[in-house]
């Protein structure tokens, strides 16, 4: 089996190494990552400007393929051009910081696994919860059981997974829980300074904190301490809403009325 992986912290990230490490365990691993810190780039592509990318080394060792560019950018280059074959697998990460709640869809993390999904290849994100001294090869060693577990039910081609683990989580033995994300509004605030010359500047908070809900979710099951495993979907059609849409009724003006209208 030959794995993508990649990640947003940058190829020379202590989550990336820790995960290609255990990564091996499963067969091959090519690492094609952003050769900079990208973190909250979203799903962001390069395609005004020319992409760099260049070996990286580690002594003798090859490390891989660090891309001047985007998460997103680093899988196409490396399902396109870098990988010996079509990879088996993409995994993004192990991003320092959780990606739960709505932080997935500003993630570069869950972006990349994402962009391997378009290529219809089982893809996973994997986050470890922000620690200063992460013990980043335990929980790549825990995202390697689940990543094994996921592999053994047969998931269809394409299939999208975000995984996230506490700190709690690297002690013991860790609970894994399959929740939805949690869509609850938080960390909307800003808050003020004024720089030497005395401009104002505005630096984002993590205020309020997700609200209390009544619902699991990925944000109430880490806050339990467990591991999260959650089922994803890029198609952001609201099917509920297509049928009475559909019904219309619709009209749109032929260009001549339209002309006749801007005349009068």
């Amino acid at each position: 089996m030959l794995t993508l992986l990649t990640n947003d912290d940058g190829i020379f990230a202590p989550g990336l190494a820790a995960l290609e490490r255990a990564l091996r365990a499963l067969g091959d691993v090519s690492v094609v990552a952003p050769s900079t810190e990208q973190s909250g780039v979203g799903h962001a592509i390069t395609f005004l400007t020319p992409l760099t990318a260049k070996e990286v080394f580690d002594g003798p060792r090859r490390r891989g393929w660090a891309v001047d560019g985007s998460p997103a950018d680093a899988v196409k280059l490396g399902i396109s051009q870098f990988c010996s074959r079509r990879p088996d697998l993409v995994v993004s990460g192990i991003n320092s910081g959780l990606n739960a709640g709505i932080n997935v869809l500003y993630s570069g993390t869950v972006a990349a696994a994402i962009e391997g999904a378009f290529f219809g290849i089982t893809s996973i994100a994997v986050s470890l919860e922000w620690d200063e001294h992460a013990d980043y090869d335990r929980a790549a060693a825990i995202a390697v059981d689940v990543l094994a577990a996921v592999l053994a039910r047969r998931p269809p081609a394409g299939s999208l997974y975000n995984l996230n683990i506490p700190t709690r989580a690297l002690r013991g033995a860790p609970e894994l829980q399959v929740v939805p994300m949690s869509v609850s509004r938080y960390g909307e605030a800003f808050e003020r300074r004024v720089d030497p010359r005395g401009r104002s500047y505005y630096w984002a908070t993590n205020d309020p904190p997700p609200p209390p809900s009544p619902h699991e979710s990925d944000v109430t099951a880490l806050a339990a301490g467990k591991v999260t495993l959650t089922p994803l979907d890029y198609d952001l059609t609201h099917r509920g809403s297509l049928a009475s849409l559909a019904e219309g009724p619709w009209r749109i003006a032929p260009a001549v009325e339209v002309v006749e209208r801007a005349g009068r």
